[in-house]
């Protein structure tokens, strides 16, 4: 992880490309604290990919719970078909 100034960035902003590019992630240090993070798409689809994985395995352990606990709604296969219509 490399932290550099914003006037640096744009002094050598395809170095820096370059650099995030190759797995390096990239902070960039702004006024009030108002700081960025430049990583490369490779890295941002990784970390998406585990938000939704994250965010489906919760979901997944909700239902496992509401089985548990008798939280459920039984339907015949018969009802399930009247449902489609």
């Amino acid at each position: 992880m490399v932290a550099i100034k914003g006037a640096d960035i744009r002094q050598n902003f395809k170095n820096y490309c370059d650099l995030v590019h190759s797995g390096e992630t990239l902070i960039v240090s702004r006024p009030k604290n108002q700081n960025i993070v430049m990583l490369s798409e490779a890295k941002y689809n990784e970390l998406m990919k585990r938000q939704r994985n994250a965010e489906y395995l919760e979901k997944l352990e909700q239902s496992f719970r509401q089985l548990e606990n008798g939280e459920v709604v039984h339907k015949t296969l018969k009802e399930l078909r009247a449902m489609e219509q």
